[in-house]
C-alpha cells in the first residue's frame, strides 16, 4: 500500500508542475501580445496609456521611449543625393582674358551646377555633375564667354557624417570636406577671333563645409578651384592656353 501511495504522490506532484508550466508559458506569451498590442495601439491613439499591464510590455516602451527622452537624433544613412546651386567668380583669384593686347578682369561671372552623388562610406562620397559658367569683363560690356562642363569630383568629408552609439546613429550638423576631380567641356568667347573649343579642367580642387538642416536636406559652401586646358582666354589668343579660375559656390543638397 504504502509503495502504492508513493506512486500516487509522484503522479500528481507531476500533473501540477505540468500544469503550473503551461500556465506560467501561457501567461509570459499573453504579456508579449499584450505589449505588442499596446505599441501598436500607440502609434496611432494618443490617448493609450503610457504603461502596459505586462512587464515585457513596459520594459519596451522604456526602451522606445529612451530616444526621445535623452534627446538623442535617429539618422537612417543615405546612399545617393542630388546637389543644385550656383556660384560667383573670384575676379581677383581668376585669370584675365587677353584682348587686342590689353587684359581685363572678370566682372559679374556666374555659374550654374547640378550634380549627382553617391555616398561610399560615412567619409568618401563620388558625383558626377554638370556646370555652366558665364564671364563676363570689366571694361568689355558687349562680350562675353560662356563654359559647359560635365565632370567627376571624388570627395573627402574631414569628420563622419554620421555616429553609432550602440544601436543609435545620430547625423552630424556640420562636416567640412574637400574634392578632387576633373571635368570636360566646350567654351565660346562670343565675337571676332574668341578662343573656343574643347577644354579640360584638370584638377578641379574643392574646398569647403556642409550644414545639415535635417535628415534629408542641407546646405553646401565652398571654394572651387579649376585649371583650365584649353585654347587660352580670351580674343585672339593663341592656342593651347591654361588659365586659372575660382568661385565661390553654394548649393542645396537633398539625400535619398
Amino acid at each position: 500500500m504504502k509503495k502504492i501511495s508513493y506512486v500516487g504522490c509522484l503522479v500528481v506532484l507531476l500533473s501540477a508542475g505540468v500544469a503550473n508550466a503551461a500556465y506560467d508559458a501561457d501567461k509570459f506569451q499573453g504579456e508579449i501580445r499584450e505589449g505588442l498590442d499596446l505599441i501598436g495601439a500607440r502609434a496611432t491613439i494618443n490617448d493609450v496609456p503610457d504603461v502596459a499591464p505586462g512587464e515585457l510590455g513596459r520594459e519596451v516602451y522604456e526602451i522606445v521611449d529612451a530616444a526621445d527622452t535623452y534627446g538623442m537624433q535617429v539618422f537612417v544613412p543615405t546612399s545617393m543625393y542630388v546637389r543644385m546651386g550656383g556660384g560667383l567668380n573670384l575676379g581677383f583669384a581668376t585669370d584675365k582674358a587677353a584682348f587686342m593686347g590689353q587684359e581685363y578682369e572678370s566682372s559679374g561671372s556666374y555659374s550654374t551646377q547640378i550634380g549627382l552623388g553617391w555616398n561610399l562610406s560615412s567619409y568618401v562620397r563620388t558625383e558626377i555633375d554638370f556646370q555652366e559658367s558665364t564671364f563676363k569683363f570689366s571694361d568689355l560690356n558687349d562680350m562675353q564667354a560662356t563654359y559647359q562642363t560635365v565632370g567627376g569630383t571624388l570627395y573627402f568629408d574631414f569628420a563622419r557624417r554620421y555616429v553609432q552609439t550602440g544601436d543609435v546613429t545620430r547625423r552630424r550638423t556640420f562636416v567640412p570636406f574637400m574634392g578632387l576631380g576633373v571635368g570636360v567641356g566646350m567654351y565660346e568667347f562670343e565675337g571676332a577671333n574668341g578662343a573656343d573649343g574643347v577644354v579640360i579642367a584638370a584638377p578641379r580642387a574643392t574646398l569647403g563645409f556642409n550644414i545639415m538642416f535635417s535628415d534629408l536636406i542641407g546646405l553646401d559652401i565652398a571654394y572651387q578651384y579649376q585649371m583650365m586646358i584649353g585654347n587660352g582666354f580670351g580674343w585672339g589668343v593663341r592656342a593651347g592656353g591654361v588659365d586659372n579660375i575660382s568661385n565661390i559656390m553654394a548649393s542645396l543638397r537633398v539625400n535619398f
